[in-house]
């Protein structure tokens, strides 16, 4: 029987880990809702178990850091711009869905919803150009995940309510460029939703 206790982790173990989360991501390994709660493990993690723990169900050479900095593009995209286009209807994507790193998506009279939480990027920057036209669009993303906004509006406006305290070095970042003409654009961090179970 081993009675030694484990050994404790620092924060150089952590990062490691955090760059092999990020990589398993960016590899459709993970959805950006599992990244951001084993993100967080891992950052809490005291032991080398609660460590390994994190990455356990992952192939072993995903598992080995990367010998240089991580890759701005991962994997798995194919190039191609992706829509998604509402006038005077409604356009919406959630749950897992693959996301190319270049998203367009146009709301005209109509609304456009995008949710991220379930989603697996294929870049470690996706560039998302968000024009609303007497319309609405919204963005949600999980904790985790760096956001960044610009653009402008015209008689609109853009509501911008993101959790950046969750954010870290090796968070991916999703890039919103929005335009809105009488229109309005929102971008907001959710915790993802949880399955109720009926008695």
């Amino acid at each position: 029987m081993n009675d030694q206790p484990e050994l404790r982790v620092g924060d150089v173990e952590r990062e490691q880990i955090a760059q092999l989360l990020n990589q398993a991501v960016g590899e459709g390994r993970l959805t950006l809702t599992e990244y951001n709660e084993r993100v967080g493990l891992a950052y809490a993690a005291r032991t080398r178990g609660e460590l390994d723990l994190v990455v356990a169900d992952l192939p072993v050479a995903a598992r080995r850091p990367a010998a240089t900095s991580l890759p701005a593009v991962h994997e798995g995209g194919t190039g191609k711009r992706q829509w998604a286009v509402a006038v005077m209807s409604g356009a919406v994507r959630n749950g897992r869905w693959r996301v190319e790193s270049d998203v367009t998506a146009f709301a005209m009279m109509g609304g456009v919803e995008l949710d991220f939480r379930k989603a697996v990027l294929t870049s470690k920057v996706t560039t998302i150009t968000a024009v609303a036209i007497m319309g609405g669009i919204q963005i949600t993303v999980p904790p985790g995940v760096r956001v960044e906004v610009g653009g402008f509006s015209i008689m609109g406006g853009k509501d911008v309510n993101v959790d950046e305290d969750s954010v870290t070095a090796d968070s991916p970042t999703i890039r919103i460029n929005g335009f809105a003409l009488m229109g309005g654009i929102e971008i907001v961090t959710k915790h993802p939703k949880r399955k109720q179970i009926d008695d």
